[in-house]
């Protein structure tokens, strides 16, 4: 879990090293700007950006349920965030499973993409379709109740 944050960590820390020396060189709005560009960085790249995830298991016997797909993901990915971002709201209705909090997700993925962990890996009805465009994949959810 723990590695899912290292990367935002790194933004902030960085934006604080940036803020940092650009104020001691008494450029207050370069710091500022950079600052929040790299805070920005950090939140899309930190697993809030993503919907709360569940596990493999979980996710699928959902999906069995509502038809709904499932996105297999991890923190970091710039195409995961690339489908959540164009997703928009609509990223709310799949069902979002971390394959690094999930080991038997890590495996589902490694099993649909021969031995690799590339993400998103998206199961629609117990197919697995690899990185996915967003158009295609909000064309795969079921209509809104």
């Amino acid at each position: 879990m723990m590695r899912a944050w290292i990367l935002p960590t790194l933004f902030v820390l960085c934006g604080a090293a940036v803020a940092t020396g650009l104020i001691l060189a008494g450029s207050y709005g370069t710091a500022a700007a950079c600052l929040s560009v790299l805070l920005v960085l950090a939140g899309v790249n930190s697993p809030l950006a993503f919907p709360r995830p569940i596990g493999a298991r979980e996710a699928q016997r959902r999906s069995a349920v509502d038809g709904r797909p499932v996105v297999f993901w991890r923190p970091g990915c710039k195409y995961c965030i690339r489908l959540r971002i164009r997703l928009g709201r609509d990223a709310r209705r799949l069902h979002w499973v971390d394959i690094w909090r999930d080991p038997a997700a890590a495996a589902a993925v490694r099993a649909a993409n021969g031995g690799n962990e590339t993400v998103p890996t998206v199961v629609v009805a117990g197919r697995p379709h690899t990185n996915p465009h967003p158009s295609w994949v909000r064309g795969q959810l079921p209509p809104a109740m």
